[in-house]
């Protein structure tokens, strides 16, 4: 088996990618592999938590990225990767398509994700880790949650 040498987290920031990302930290430790953390905002959601809603006086879109910048840094400094990569993207797209894309355009090879996440009523349970599991040209990791 070869070594993996660019591992992808990506992340939504819900309880259930949080045993994703240790699983991420702990294969990029041992494979001595570059790691990256993405969040991808489906512009714009409908069904987000509204604890994601811009105030009034401030642009959504400014908010969203801002916060989305913020909780990358958290993610990356509460487990230790001062080094990881972080990127954040605005899509129309759905978060599926953008990170079999981001892997597909950036050498990695492997996506690691929770296997359920935040999909609000619109989607399936899962439903972001299955596409990106049937559509990706690497391996896929997807991290279940404990119950």
């Amino acid at each position: 088996m070869q070594a993996y040498r660019h591992i992808l987290l990506a992340t939504d920031f819900s309880e259930f990618s949080e045993p994703a990302a240790q699983r991420a930290a702990e294969l990029a430790q041992r494979y001595g592999a570059d790691l990256t953390l993405i969040y991808i905002l489906e512009h714009f959601p409908e069904d987000i938590p509204i604890d994601s809603i811009a105030p009034e006086d401030v642009d959504p879109r400014k908010f969203l990225t801002h916060r989305a910048h913020l909780e990358l840094k958290e993610l990356a400094a509460r487990n230790g990767w001062e080094k990881a990569n972080r990127e954040f993207l605005v899509s129309m797209r759905s978060a599926k398509a953008e990170i079999v894309r981001f892997a597909g355009q950036n050498q990695v090879d492997l996506i690691v994700l929770g296997s359920h996440g935040r999909q609000g009523i619109q989607g399936l349970p899962g439903s972001t880790a299955n596409g990106v599991i049937n559509a990706a040209s690497c391996d896929v990791l997807a991290v279940r949650a404990p119950q």
